[in-house]
């Protein structure tokens, strides 16, 4: 059944934005700390630019700027919320 508004599950929640980043950098997702550049433990900026392709062909305005900009775990779940308020 198709709906004309987003579905919040095509933005991920802190549990699976923390899985996805894991299986990126080859780390259990409880190793994927809140406040640690995500860059810093092995994620890429190809990486980074799949995610945001991903996430605006499913309609989403995710800029990669603001993913690079602030590379921490609690930095993108405090920015895909805003864009969720949209």
């Amino acid at each position: 059944m198709a709906t004309n508004s987003k579905a919040t599950t095509d933005l991920p929640g802190e549990p699976e934005l923390r899985e996805m980043i894991a299986k990126l950098i080859g780390s259990p997702p409880e190793d994927v700390p809140p406040d640690v550049n995500l860059i810093l433990l092995g994620l890429t900026s190809i990486e980074i630019m799949r995610m945001v392709g991903r996430w605006r062909r499913a309609g989403f305005p995710v800029a990669f700027e603001e993913l690079a900009s602030a590379p921490t775990l609690s930095d993108w779940l405090a920015y895909l919320d805003s864009l969720r308020a949209r």
